[in-house]
């Protein structure tokens, strides 16, 4: 089976992760999309429960499966309750899959950060790269000095300019969000006061329950 993985904070899941696994799906052949949603070292201040990212990502898999399903969504990145490298993901999800192709999804922001990720060259060992990105000259530099370090990356032009932060910011503002998420993401965020009010006190410990219920 051919496997791919994507992580991302989904805070919130936006119309730029939807349309991204929907491509990867049908320009690579990818039998199950696995969302993780990621408690990155990197973005440390949330505003944002976890079990609300939690729940948004499983709005956005629902989502994808729409239109066939190929997507779940892994909630090991919390349950860990410690930051969590794309690394350690990939060897969590390679020891349950051991036989099955994997393909790691990147969008162009994240990549920018890859030659910070924790033990990258190991990436190349478990996993195809492919990155979602505009090719700018900067993302061509990039991957130049990823693919000498014993691997390859593909790279597919995805010219999909939407951000979780401009959305948290114009959901702030009070503007519409209603084009730049998916349907049932927007009333997510409207029924639970997201990004208009401080978030509650909701836990990770509550995100384990959600999911045994």
């Amino acid at each position: 089976m051919h496997l791919a993985v994507f992580g991302a904070t989904f805070d919130p899941p936006h119309n730029g992760h939807l349309a991204l696994c929907l491509f990867a799906r049908e320009l690579l052949g990818i039998e199950k999309v696995i969302i993780s949603v990621s408690n990155n070292p990197f973005k440390q201040q949330r505003e944002t429960a976890d079990l609300h990212r939690m729940r948004m990502a499983e709005l956005l898999s629902r989502e994808i499966n729409r239109t066939g399903a190929c997507s779940e969504v892994s909630g090991w990145e919390l349950e860990k309750k410690q930051p969590s490298y794309t690394v350690d993901l990939l060897c969590y999800i390679h020891g349950i899959y051991p036989a099955d192709k994997l393909t790691l999804l990147v969008g162009e922001d994240s990549f920018r950060e890859f030659s910070s990720w924790k033990e990258s060259e190991k990436l190349f060992s478990l996993c195809e790269i492919v990155v979602f990105s505009r090719l700018s000259a900067q993302l061509s530099s990039l991957s130049c000095e990823a693919m000498q370090q014993k691997g390859a990356i593909r790279f597919i032009d995805f010219d999909c300019q939407v951000s979780s932060t401009d959305i948290r910011a114009l959901a702030a503002a009070g503007h519409s969000i209603s084009r730049l998420v998916p349907l049932s993401v927007q009333r997510y965020i409207v029924e639970h006061g997201l990004y208009s009010q401080p978030a509650d006190s909701i836990t990770s410990t509550q995100v384990l329950k959600h999911r045994e219920s």
